[in-house]
This record gives C-alpha cells, sequence and structure tokens, in this order.
C-alpha cells in the first residue's frame, strides 16, 4: 500500500470545478465501461463552481494537484442536515459520491488521502455517519478505513415521472 502521509490534500475552490468534473467522468466511465460525455459535465461544472464559491460550501471536495497541471485525485461529499436520531443527535449525516484517482498516478495512496481528509472534514462539521455507495475494486479501501454494511440501499429513478402542475 502506498504512503498517504505523501499525499497533499488541499480543499478544492471554485477554480477546480472542471478538474472534479473530468475525474468525475473518469469515475464513472470506469464503473460502466463506457464513456458518456455530454451537456451533464457543463452542468456540473457551473454546479460546483458556484457550491464551492461558497463560504462555507456545501460542497466538501479533497484534491491532491497533479505533478504538472490538473488533479491527480478527488474525494467528494457532501453533508446533509436530516431530522435527529438516537446516535445521531445533529442530524448530520455525510455522503461521498465522488472518488477518483486519474490513471497515471493510480497505486499512490492519493484516493485514500483524500478520502480521509474529506472523512476527517465530516468529523469536524458534525457528522455522525457518513455513507456512500462502494465498486467492488474500491470496498476493500472503504472498509479498511472503517466502513460496513448498515442497510440495504435502494434507489428509484423518477425522472420520467411529470410533475403535477399547480
Amino acid at each position: 500500500m502506498a504512503d498517504t502521509r505523501t499525499a497533499r490534500v488541499r480543499r478544492a475552490t471554485a477554480r477546480d470545478a472542471e478538474e472534479i468534473v473530468r475525474l468525475r467522468r473518469l469515475m464513472f466511465t470506469a464503473m460502466n465501461g463506457t464513456d458518456e460525455p455530454g451537456d451533464w459535465e457543463r452542468e456540473a461544472v457551473r454546479v460546483a463552481r458556484r457550491q464551492l464559491a461558497q463560504e462555507p460550501s456545501p460542497l466538501l471536495a479533497l484534491v491532491v494537484d497533479g505533478e504538472r497541471t490538473g488533479l491527480a485525485a478527488c474525494a467528494v461529499g457532501k453533508v446533509e442536515e436530516r431530522l435527529p436520531a438516537p446516535g445521531h443527535p445533529s442530524g448530520l449525516f455525510g455522503f461521498v459520491f465522488n472518488v477518483c484517482t486519474d490513471e497515471a498516478y493510480r497505486g499512490r495512496g492519493y484516493a485514500r488521502a483524500a478520502t480521509e481528509a474529506l472523512l476527517a472534514e465530516f468529523a469536524r462539521r458534525g457528522v455522525t455517519r457518513v455513507d456512500l455507495h462502494a465498486t467492488p475494486e474500491a470496498e476493500a479501501m472503504y472498509r479498511s478505513l472503517g466502513f460496513a454494511e448498515h442497510s440495504i440501499a435502494l434507489s428509484l429513478d423518477v425522472s420520467g415521472q411529470r410533475r403535477p402542475h399547480g
């Protein structure tokens, strides 16, 4: 395993939005086996820029710079406020939705270092539980960080349903 102490992790800024979306596209390509460029990228850059420019940023993005230009890796998530519950008196939960390393930098521990920094930021903000969806390739890393199953994740795509008028 690579030594994550050598990775210089920093908070992303609005200037990193395009690179974060580039890495997000690489993540989806690795997960789905197909590259799907499209309008979603332009919208993702716009949303990332807007959210990263806010203080405090609702988008938590920790990044490792590449050796020359661009980003080598990122870990991106968000704090969600839910109703408090037993064991979660603040009602603050974290969700990690984008962890990716550029192919040229894989095997150096950058994804782990960025994820560890993201988890520390969640803890600093009072989050009591962090959720994510792991690919089979990343599952061992997440388990080594303490992640475990806690429920069955179900999803429903409602994008095709019409919005009611009125």
